[in-house]
């Protein structure tokens, strides 16, 4: 289990570092391809983990995001290049999950929503951290869908930072050393990412 948690956050730790280095080399922040490529193989490993752990909050914050990746990939033309049977996977995956636990939907409150182990004011703390981590690709998409481009805007960067704030104390409360070490990590390029629209913003003006 820990395998796989690990795995996905081995992604999402290497679609920063792309992209913060990439934006190093051209001045300004930038949204490479490779960057929404490590997202979906990220999200996939972490719906999984979430699923093998139980946790509602992470399985949250996957789903929600998804298909963002998904149009993203479009975006950059890398959707279509992928292979027309993994691309049935990747978008079946999640509605095949969404309708198993609504088939399901006793055992799944009984597991997600009632676990013993955790509290309810953790379930819901956890979980708003995750929506509004996830809330940053939902920004993300309506900016970059107004400018008919996929870029990463400042406020993607600021609402990282809150978001990944919340999940990293709830990672620490449940001793949970994924989600700790794969929000911890983030803090650096979400910074710098905003550092660096700044000062672009002053070179333009």
């Amino acid at each position: 289990m820990y395998i796989i948690g690990l795995l996905a956050q081995v992604f999402f730790s290497a679609r920063m570092l792309i992209q913060w280095l990439m934006s190093e080399k051209a001045k300004k922040v930038v949204s490479p391809a490779l960057y929404w490529v490590c997202s979906i193989i990220g999200a996939y490993l972490l719906c999984i983990y979430g699923w093998m752990r139980n946790d509602f909050s992470i399985i949250t914050g996957q789903f929600i995001a998804y298909y963002i990746y998904i149009w993203n990939l479009n975006e950059k033309g890398i959707w279509s290049k992928i292979h027309v049977v993994f691309r049935t996977i990747l978008l079946a995956t999640p509605l095949v999950a969404a309708l198993f636990v609504l088939y399901n939907s006793t055992d799944f409150v009984a597991n997600f929503l009632k676990t013993e182990n955790i509290p309810w004011w953790l379930i819901v703390f956890g979980s708003a951290g995750q929506i509004i981590f996830t809330l940053r690709f939902v920004y993300q998409w309506y900016y970059s869908h107004k400018r008919g481009e996929s870029v990463l805007p400042i406020g993607f960067w600021l609402i990282s930072l809150l978001g990944s704030s919340m999940i990293t104390i709830y990672g620490i409360i449940r001793l949970d050393p994924i989600l700790i070490l794969g929000q911890s990590t983030g803090f650096l390029a979400y910074s710098r990412n905003i550092l660096i629209y700044r000062k672009q913003k002053k070179l333009n003006v």
